[in-house]
């Protein structure tokens, strides 16, 4: 493929469906090496050099969805399972704060005990405690008007990745009962409210094909989504499935790369997920385009039992307390650690 195609993504923010799965698809180690670059000189050219570090706190691995997918779905009988209280948050928060982070990312599974009363009065706190930080949730699907008292409570983004948009697709990877539609319309709603939205796929997941990738794109183009998290699938040895093939890293870094290309000002994370597979990792990720990595602000004992995936990479340098490690790792290629809340450049704060 002529590399033209690629100062064309560049130029245009766009391709055809053709150009796209020749992309996608192509062999051509040149070619490949030029996307990257081209992705990482639009992201220095927005950004810098700096790569944003956000705390994540994996508040609780209940969950009462069970996605094929997920080590922590409803039916896992094998996972350890916990949740944070209300202390344990603020904990980890001031933990944070303390080495200099200025975003708080909250994730976890869809868990009936943390309803909307108890995330409400946590957000309140956060938000009180800590004026000057952003809080992002990660906390799965609610209705509008929860949405709504979360952002009035003080949260400032909500990452929900859908996945995959093609229906079918959809329904290969969850059980019935829930719904690509209503995940979209939760994003729709995200945006509409007013919230920093991210959105976002797994790589190489069961069943999904290249065409399926170009709807996933197709969507992040149409929705303009501040956020973009793209990880590449790794199966759970207690999931459905367990015998899957991982997702790639090669194919996850070309999507960081186009997403980058399509949307510059986008906050693109090198994820954890690309950390836990042996080869380029985070640096490649931050190379092909990514501006964004979130050490692991929960407590150490329980890293282990949020299991979304095998071998989930939580300590080390993707832990908070490897910081000094990321900011060693980072300056290899010519980049640096930044604690600032990093807002997309086109919200005002």
């Amino acid at each position: 493929m002529p590399q033209c195609t690629v100062d064309l993504l560049a130029t245009n923010h766009s391709l055809s469906d053709h150009e796209l799965l020749d992309l996608l698809s192509t062999s051509d180690t040149e070619t490949i090496s030029y996307l990257h670059r081209r992705g990482r000189e639009v992201a220095l050219s927005v950004f810098g050099n700096k790569v944003y570090l956000r705390g994540l706190i994996e508040v609780s691995n209940f969950c009462r969805n069970d996605c094929y997918y997920c080590g922590i779905r409803r039916s896992n009988r094998e996972v350890s399972r916990y949740r944070l209280s209300h202390e344990d948050v603020m904990l980890c928060c001031a933990e944070g704060y303390a080495l200099g982070l200025r975003t708080f990312v909250l994730q976890g599974g869809e868990d009936p005990r943390q309803n909307i009363d108890w995330l409400i009065d946590l957000v309140t706190e956060m938000r009180q405690t800590y004026p000057d930080c952003a809080i992002t949730l990660s906390l799965g699907e609610k209705t509008p008007e929860e949405y709504r008292r979360l952002k009035a409570a003080g949260a400032n983004r909500y990452l929900l990745r859908h996945e995959t948009f093609d229906a079918g697709h959809y329904g290969e990877l969850h059980p019935e009962g829930m719904s690509r539609d209503y995940r979209i319309e939760c994003l729709r709603t995200l945006k509409e409210i007013g919230f920093q939205t991210g959105t976002g796929i797994m790589v190489g997941s069961p069943g999904q094909t290249l065409e399926h990738i170009i709807k996933d794109l197709r969507f992040i183009q149409d929705l303009q989504p501040e956020m973009i998290g793209l990880g590449p699938f790794i199966p759970h040895h207690a999931t459905p499935f367990a015998d899957r093939r991982a997702g790639t890293v090669d194919l996850t870094l070309r999507l960081i790369a186009i997403c980058r290309l399509m949307l510059p000002h986008a906050l693109i994370p090198a994820t954890t997920a690309l950390a836990s597979l042996p080869g380029q990792g985070r640096l490649g990720g931050i190379l092909a385009g990514a501006n964004v990595v979130m050490p692991n602000l929960s407590p150490s004992s329980f890293r282990k039992d949020y299991s979304l995936y095998d071998n989930k990479a939580a300590f080390g340098s993707e832990s908070a307390q490897g910081i000094r490690m990321l900011q060693e790792q980072f300056a290899t290629i010519g980049y640096e650690v930044s604690m600032e809340r990093g807002d997309h450049p086109d919200i005002e704060v």
